[in-house]
This record gives C-alpha cells, sequence and structure tokens, in this order.
C-alpha cells in the first residue's frame, strides 16, 4: 500500500487556490482521501489525508507545495498519517444538526457537552458568523454518529438546549434513514 500523509496548509484565501493545491497533488500522483477546505476569516485551511504514490516522501511533497506561488508565504505541512485512513464506525454520520442564532460566548462548548453525554461522535464541525448581508447569524453546523439507542434523547437534548439560547436547530437524518431526510426541530426564540 502506499504511504499516507497528512497535508495540512494555511494560507491567505484567494480565488484558485484549491484548483491549485489539488492540480500540485494530482500531478504528483496523491490519491486525496479525507479533506477539508475552509475560508477561515481572510485566512485557509486545507487538510488532507493523503495517499502517496511509492516514489514521493513527505518532505518532498512538502517542498513541492512550498514551491507553488499561491503559496508563498503559507505554512505547509506534510507528515506520515500514523492512523488508520478507513473511518470506523463512530465515522459513520448519522445526522447533520444546524443551530442558527445570535452568537453567544460558550455556545459550541454547550452543544458540545450534549453530544458527548449521549457519547455521539463529532465527525464534523463548521461555526462561522454570517456577514450582516447573509443574515448576520452566527451557524454552527455539526455532522455527527449518533448510537441508534441515544439517537432520541440525544436530538432532543440538542432542540432543548437550542432552545433555551434562543436558536433555531434542524436536524437532517443521513444514511439508511435518508428518506425521512429533513426534520424540523421547532424551538423558541426568547426575546
Amino acid at each position: 500500500m502506499a504511504s499516507v500523509a497528512l497535508v495540512s496548509i494555511l494560507c491567505a484565501d484567494r480565488v484558485g487556490l484549491v484548483s491549485a493545491i489539488s492540480d500540485h497533488l494530482f500531478d504528483a500522483g496523491v490519491n486525496l482521501r479525507d479533506t477539508i477546505f475552509a475560508a477561515l476569516g481572510a485566512g485557509a485551511g486545507f487538510t488532507s489525508v493523503c495517499e502517496l504514490p511509492d516514489d514521493l516522501t513527505p518532505e518532498a511533497l512538502e517542498e513541492g507545495l512550498r514551491g507553488l506561488a499561491v503559496l508563498a508565504s503559507a505554512q505547509v505541512r506534510v507528515v506520515p498519517y500514523s492512523f488508520d485512513p478507513e473511518p470506523g464506525e463512530a465515522g459513520r454520520v448519522t445526522h447533520r444538526i444546524a443551530v442558527s442564532g445570535g452568537d453567544q460566548l460558550g455556545l459550541v462548548a454547550r452543544l458540545t457537552d450534549v453530544f458527548a453525554q449521549y457519547e455521539a461522535n463529532i465527525v464534523r464541525l463548521e461555526a462561522r458568523k454570517l456577514s450582516e448581508a447573509e443574515g448576520g447569524l452566527y451557524v454552527t453546523r455539526f455532522a455527527v454518529s449518533i448510537p441508534p439507542e441515544r439517537t432520541e434523547p440525544c436530538l432532543a437534548t440538542v432542540a432543548n438546549t437550542a432552545g433555551t439560547l434562543g436558536l433555531e436547530c434542524r436536524v437532517e437524518e443521513t444514511g439508511r434513514n435518508a428518506s425521512r431526510r429533513l426534520r424540523e426541530r421547532p424551538t423558541r426564540r426568547s426575546r
């Protein structure tokens, strides 16, 4: 099997950034596995678990990425990935949850505590403040793996926590329950 490495890049955001990175990786014979890209304010983060061809070392790949013009002042790191690149059962997303409303100190901590309480694994987390043109809301999205026997109480507690904070909560089931795709969890906004 090819060696597996973690590619991590932090740089200024710009148009064509992902294209330049992915083109370079493709030209080097790198196969992308789990990959995340996000604009982070005026910056951007790219992280990917990559399969390297036998003749490419992590050091050589890092050097090649550093040579890209779009990554001239970027923080680039390529290191061996010592974990199994195949996701386990806890990495299977069962629900996508979006919580939106006003930004509040401790919001992410309170919601993530609920998931831990019900032994739900957070597979992905995205939190961002929308611009005033987009409504000015703070939106937190979770992709989670909830054990089947804990699903209902976990989702009810997430919805209740969001409601207590005056936030809206939407839940989407994934996988086997895709036919029941989008379920609104009504919450009341306190004023």
